[in-house]
């Protein structure tokens, strides 16, 4: 059987930390950040957990992460 292809959009996307959850960037933090304040801008710097029930979707994107 063939190796699987990484899914390299999701690659720069998603992390693994040590204990094998994945990790995301939050978005709204690209542009039109003149409205948003500071709180909610400083909150979005901060990775978050992907939700338990997309986990595994993920996890066939990026089988070798």
């Amino acid at each position: 059987m063939p190796k699987m292809k990484t899914n390299r959009g999701a690659a720069k996307r998603f992390k693994r930390t040590a204990r094998g959850k994945v990790v995301r960037r939050k978005a709204y933090k690209s542009h039109i950040l003149n409205k948003k304040t500071r709180k909610r801008k400083r909150n979005l710097r901060k990775a978050a957990l992907v939700d338990s029930r997309d986990v595994k979707r993920i996890s066939k994107l990026i089988p070798y992460l």
